[in-house]
């Protein structure tokens, strides 16, 4: 496999949304039931975690769900057993460092299904789970794919507006399902997390009529920039749509269904947590807790395949460039990055993430606390030791 080149673009639009802010009482996290007074502090404090020192994410990312409201899909009553490889013949001094520039909580490297490296820092365990962002989106855009299979979505290009009719009159109008997963909608659409107005803000902040989902009432209010399909441009907001979607489809929480399409058959040691947003649906483009072996166990179960749970073809598919984002050798499939050489991966800001080497039968791991939310050094640095690690794996 060639180097990986910089990322640029790409590694900009890796950010997500904002964590929901913190559930006053466990109860709303048990029921998914708000009161009006708590929904008020959900929309005020949406962006809270991006604000956060890095002490205060070290502590948190692993205990979101004592903080914030959400859903628990059990671990596997069987969990996939990891059994060790051989040794990486690697330079420990490296790794040492990578860890440290990288400030890295966990580190997996999983090659034909055996563990070759596993490091942690910041006090972590391999017991301890870790909050990802917007990794969230490769397991919403899977459920997509399961729920194809159960034939309870149709086609990809089915109209969004058949699973969610709010969306009729609005800029999604004849916008298909692929193009939901792959960003190239052309409705309008701003993710910058430093303007207050920005829609990503606003998705979280704006008041809700009662009744109404939140992200279909904000995302039917976007009026069309290009004509579906001409145009990537990266929207957490879309993807929360695709949870709406699955969740339609189904009539599933997401939490409920991939427990049974991806933390059964992938064989998960430990449970998933996945937050939910103001109209006590979990978000599809965001936010989930796991741990470190169970990240690369999903890494593992897209490699394979999918179990049976989705389509044959459908990582393939999934994890291959349908939209040109404006990089050399990168590009974005359903809900993952596509990378040089036929790699691909899930991303997720402050640092966590999932690459998929197919050709190399590798997946790697890894949970970190960058200082910043998003950085294209930090990114691009991370996928120049892996291309190392795995050339040393052969």
């Amino acid at each position: 496999m060639k180097r990986f080149l910089p990322l640029a673009m790409a590694l900009a639009a890796a950010a997500c949304s904002p964590a929901p802010a913190p559930a006053p009482t466990k109860a709303a996290a048990a029921t998914t039931q708000m009161s009006p007074d708590e929904l008020v502090e959900l929309r005020k404090a949406s962006a809270q975690v991006l604000f956060w020192n890095q002490d205060t994410r070290s502590a948190n990312f692993r205990r979101m769900d004592a903080l914030f409201p959400g859903t628990t899909a059990k671990a596997s009553s069987t969990p996939r057993a990891l059994p060790k490889g051989a040794p990486l013949p690697f330079d420990e001094a490296a790794i040492d460092a990578f860890m440290k520039d990288q400030n890295v909580a966990g580190l997996m490297m999983i090659q034909n299904g055996k563990v070759r490296l596993e490091r942690y820092g910041l006090g972590m365990t391999p017991e301890d789970r870790w909050t990802s962002f917007s990794v969230a989106k490769s397991f919403t855009s899977t459920l997509v794919g399961a729920a194809i299979a159960d034939g309870k979505i149709g086609s990809l290009s089915d109209p969004v507006s058949r699973y969610i009719p709010e969306l009729k009159g609005s800029g999604y109008d004849g916008v298909t399902v692929e193009q939901l997963l792959t960003m190239t909608s052309g409705v309008a659409w701003n993710e910058d997390y430093t303007d207050p107005t920005s829609d990503v803000v606003r998705l979280f902040s704006d008041p809700v009529p009662a009744g109404v989902d939140p992200t279909v009432a904000y995302m039917r209010q976007l009026k069309r920039e290009y004509e579906p399909g001409q145009k990537w441009e990266y929207k957490t907001g879309e993807t929360n749509l695709i949870g709406v979607l699955v969740r339609r489809a189904t009539g599933e929480r997401l939490s409920d269904y991939a427990k049974r399409k991806i933390v059964d058959p992938a064989g998960f040691a430990g449970d998933l947590f996945w937050q939910i947003d103001t109209g006590g649906g979990n978000t599809g483009g965001c936010c989930i807790m796991l741990r470190l072996s169970d990240y690369a166990r999903m890494g593992l179960f897209a490699l394979e395949g999918g179990k049976g749970q989705v389509p044959a073809n459908w990582f393939a598919q999934a994890g291959t460039s349908h939209a040109d984002i404006g990089v050399p050798g990168f590009g974005y499939g359903y809900q993952w990055w596509t990378y040089p050489g036929g790699a691909y991966g899930a991303q997720g800001i402050f640092g966590q993430g999932i690459t998929i080497m197919p050709k190399q039968r590798i997946v790697f791991a890894v949970v970190s606390n960058w200082p910043v939310a998003s950085s294209r050094k930090l990114t691009t640095e991370r996928l120049q030791f892996f291309q190392k690690l795995a050339e040393a794996a052969q």
